[in-house]
């Protein structure tokens, strides 16, 4: 096979994967985004509406997806990686010459990471029970079995999550792919008997009824902002694709059988307004209904799984970057490292979207709910945006202003209609945010406090070396591995393994795992050494937020460079610390507890750091907070 024929063999695949898991969340919106901004009863039912509405749904679509993400966020890519973490990583960078900007710009981001947990609950809730609501259409009976349906697809989803989805995952780009066609026919069987609806593609008819009704179109926003869920995945899963696959499966078959089923949509609306009640599935013909549910049922469970898979991967950026203590994670295929499963994470989010479900009992009720989280994770993606293209970029102000005041002003008028939602359960994802945040600020801070007090009550280590080694102590043979969260102090580890053994190992390694705010380090760049004589060393051992921390595998790399490790004559000495809160000043005394609970419920450092079971050696030291 030629090059340029296996290059576009890979686009291909690339291309039908992201198909699959970019544009699975938006691709389900059609089931309810129309039905709700009819269903709001704010807009009077006429043709002029229709095509008014219509035409506001495909600018949205196209300002904000195409405009704001393909073209101008897409751009913005950290080493190939996207997402919020990556963005917020890029515009600290940016401005760290100016610490109280980096500082509040840090707070915006982790609160819009936050955010991203309140969307993960709402949007597989709102997407699963919109496709099981189908059954409705078919018999209005079947209505009580809407709920335990849906409860049941979603154990079935977050139960095969421990199994991994490398072998389920080849058939999403192919299902969501016929779910796509499947919705550009329905479409356009609709368009052929009202071909003038396409009339609605002119921006005059959004503009006219902005301009005749601007309360109505003001309070309708909360409901539009449904057509463009998910369109924070797109930018995510930058680093899964790639730039290309990504734009290319948006304008090619995304963008255009949305159009269409929207359009569709429009038309048999014209045609029979009694059809608001669920006009996505009232387009299909009585026969075509059943299966159609089933199709729907599959596309938002791959909608679902792609929004699991994303929780997981921020949740591990997270605790990479500082944020979130260490939490069990399994990797879930040999070959990819990027597929992990995190208990905790994932029977969290279950109960959580249970809870939704249970609560709120329909997609329209849930689409009360939804919004909020989501168009302020725009907004704050748009101002992360505005500084990596000014500080990072360095282009001129009016460009950065021109490139981002106008998705801005937009983001800001969909946030803004959407706190109209507050009460009616905008505040269920906001909580969520909310206490996931304080979660993350709270350990952050906490480990900030710790570091604090190691430091201060801390020895120096070169002049504690010396010192030792005017009277040295017994020399055994191998190497002791001490990890120590700062550099050039004495690990507590040291000062009891020579208190209580009185040896001191023939090499002796001081290793400090530092997590940088960077996607990727290779390995020619992870280890840094300096040797402190006697054959002792100070390492720094570097990860990027999406490396998988393996630290005998990245002592390995020494080899050759002065100082060898046998594996089976390595030990490792790690402190385990217990956190004391105490009444001095630090955080609030409810957040010191809250540290200390989250200290102690942490993962074992050695799981974390892919250390051997039987060569760890974990030393208790008391620390004051």
């Amino acid at each position: 096979m030629s090059a340029s024929s296996s290059k576009k063999t890979s686009l291909a695949t690339l291309t039908l994967g992201a198909i699959g898991v970019v544009y699975g969340d938006i691709g389900t919106s059609v089931l309810y985004a129309i039905k709700e901004i009819f269903g709001s009863g704010h807009v009077p039912f006429t043709h002029a509406n229709v095509y008014g509405v219509l035409s506001i749904v495909f600018w949205t679509l196209t300002v904000i997806v195409s405009l704001k993400y393909v073209v101008l966020v897409l751009r913005a890519d950290n080493e190939g990686e996207g997402g919020l973490i990556a963005m917020l990583a890029l515009a600290s960078e940016a401005v760290k010459d100016k610490p109280e900007l980096r500082r509040v710009l840090l707070v915006i981001g982790i609160f819009g990471t936050a955010l991203f947990y309140g969307d993960g609950v709402i949007t597989p809730a709102i997407s699963v029970l919109s496709a099981v609501e189908g059954l409705e259409v078919v018999s209005p009976g079947l209505h009580r079995f809407v709920v335990p349906i849906t409860l049941l697809v979603l154990f079935v989803l977050f139960a095969v999550q421990k199994r991994g989805t490398g072998g389920i995952g080849k058939f999403f780009g192919p299902i969501t792919l016929v779910w796509f066609v499947s919705i550009a026919a329905l479409g356009l069987s609709h368009i052929v008997g009202h071909p003038e609806i396409l009339g609605a593609l002119n921006p005059l008819h959004a503009l006219r009824f902005m301009w005749t009704q601007p309360g109505v179109t003001f309070i309708i926003l909360g409901a539009v902002v449904l057509c463009v869920t998910g369109g924070e995945a797109l930018y995510a899963d930058l680093g899964h694709f790639g730039k290309k696959p990504i734009r290319l499966a948006w304008f090619s078959i995304v963008m255009p059988c949305l159009t269409l089923n929207y359009f569709g949509q429009g038309a048999l609306l014209l045609a029979d307004p009694e059809a608001v009640k669920n006009p996505f599935f009232n387009m299909a013909p009585e026969w075509a209904v059943v299966p159609l549910v089933g199709l729907a049922t599959m596309a938002t469970v791959i909608a679902s799984q792609a929004l699991i898979t994303g929780a997981f991967s921020v949740t591990k950026q997270a605790i990479q970057l500082g944020y979130l203590p260490r939490l069990q994670l399994r990797h879930t295929s040999v070959r990819d490292t990027g597929q992990i499963y995190l208990p905790l994470v994932n029977w969290g989010l279950f109960v959580a979207i249970v809870f939704a479900v249970v609560m709120f009992k329909s997609s329209t009720n849930l689409a009360a709910a939804y919004g909020i989280a989501v168009t302020l994770d725009m907004l704050i993606t748009t101002v992360l945006t505005f500084f990596v293209l000014r500080f990072g970029w360095k282009y001129p102000l009016w460009l950065c202003l021109t490139a981002t005041s106008v998705f801005f002003v937009v983001d800001l008028a969909f946030f803004s209609s959407n706190l109209l939602k507050l009460f009616a359960g905008g505040w269920f994802p906001l909580m969520i945010g909310g206490v996931v945040f304080t979660l993350m600020m709270t350990w952050k801070q906490g480990r900030n406090l710790m570091a604090k007090a190691q430091k201060a009550d801390a020895l120096e280590l070169g002049n504690f070396m010396s010192s030792v080694f005017m009277a040295p102590p017994v020399r055994v043979a191998g190497t002791a591995v001490f990890l120590t969260a700062e550099t050039g102090v004495v690990p507590n580890a040291l000062l009891h393994n020579l208190k209580h053994n009185k040896v001191l190992h023939e090499q002796n390694l001081f290793v400090t795992v530092r997590n940088q705010p960077v996607p990727w380090i290779g390995l020619d760049k992870r280890v840094a050494m300096e040797p402190l004589g006697h054959d002792c060393w100070q390492v720094v051992v570097n990860y990027g937020f999406k490396n998988d921390p393996d630290l005998p595998k990245a002592l390995a790399a020494m080899r050759g460079r002065g100082c060898d490790l046998d594996p089976m004559l390595t030990s490792y000495f790690l402190s385990r610390d217990l956190v004391v809160p105490t009444l001095e000043s630090g955080m609030a005394p409810w957040r010191e507890k809250l540290f200390a609970q989250m200290h102690h419920n942490a993962g074992a450092a050695a799981e974390f750091l892919n250390l051997p079971s039987n060569a760890v050696i974990e030393l208790g030291s008391k620390v004051e907070i």
